[in-house]
């Protein structure tokens, strides 16, 4: 988000004649980038890059080199991707150019020279988009829930499946519990500022819903509706049985837990899951 100068309040009814009012210091919320406060509260780009690398040699035996991001927003994860290898390369996909145009000034730029070449960013729907075929797709952060309807997702699905290469892998993620079908709000402090999760809306006939991310800093200033998200909130049955259906074989790779309970950041597959209130999941699909 520009930084924005605060306005002069000018109360000409008690100025005197020559004398000018100063201007107010600026709020933490008006100096604030938005889209650095979203990367700090949500995204850990070098875990989430730790564990499709490591998981793709795994699988197949290999090293991943090509990568599409779907969705991609800032590319702060294909900007991780590139840095991780000379060989890497991450080609990235949004519908939004003012955040295409951020991530250029902001994270292409300051990579060097050598790695910049080896990242594109496009302006396209990812249902029209066209690449040559890839070793890794990902959609994260939920961003393919923006498909409402069965029919469409599944028609994602089949073209993310085109563009990969024989052994190739899409990677996404999933969140669920009952908390996710309730209307609430759920705060997370971080360093210089508190991140606000409002479900704000839900409709258990569609299944849409509603949601947006504040922002709240120290001094008591906010940026409200920092983004919004507008979304089906799918169950795992459901896109499990859709990623089947468009041809992949695709596996749930539930977070384990340490001896308190919580999660460790370790994801292993499974065919069952704990019934938390709230809980996130990848799904690695195999073509």
């Amino acid at each position: 988000m520009p930084t924005v100068i605060g306005f002069l309040n000018l109360e000409f009814g008690n100025q005197k004649m020559g004398k000018k009012n100063k201007p107010s210091s600026p709020t933490m919320a008006e100096l604030a980038d938005r889209h650095i406060c979203y990367e700090e509260a949500v995204q850990c780009v070098e875990a989430e890059v730790d564990i499709i690398d490591s998981l793709f040699k795994k699988l197949r035996g290999r090293k991943a080199s090509k990568l599409r991001e779907d969705f991609c927003a800032t590319a702060n994860t294909s900007c991780e991707w590139v840095k991780r290898r000379d060989t890497n390369t991450a080609i990235c996909f949004d519908i939004d150019q003012e955040v295409l145009n951020w991530s250029q000034k902001n994270k292409i730029e300051k990579l060097s020279t050598e790695q910049s070449s080896r990242i594109k960013l496009i302006k396209e729907n990812v249902l029209d988009a066209k690449n040559d075929p890839v070793d890794i797709v990902l959609a994260m952060n939920f961003s393919y829930w923006v498909f409402k309807e069965r029919k469409l997702m599944i028609k994602y699905f089949k073209k993310i499946r085109d563009t990969l290469v024989d052994d190739g892998i899409f990677f996404s993620d999933a969140y669920g519990g009952y908390e996710a079908f309730q209307e609430l709000k759920e705060k997370t402090k971080n360093d210089g500022f508190t991140y606000i999760w409002d479900q704000h809306k839900y409709d258990p006939i569609t299944g849409s819903a509603v949601n947006y991310i504040h922002f709240k800093f120290k001094d008591g200033s906010k940026i409200k509706k920092a983004f919004t998200y507008e979304w089906r909130v799918w169950t795992l049955p459901e896109i499990l049985e859709m990623l089947a259906e468009a041809g992949f074989k695709p596996t749930v790779y539930w977070e384990q837990a340490d001896e308190d309970g919580e999660g460790n950041g370790e994801f292993l597959p499974q065919t069952e899951g704990e019934a938390d209130a709230g809980w996130i999941a990848y799904i690695v699909s195999q073509k």
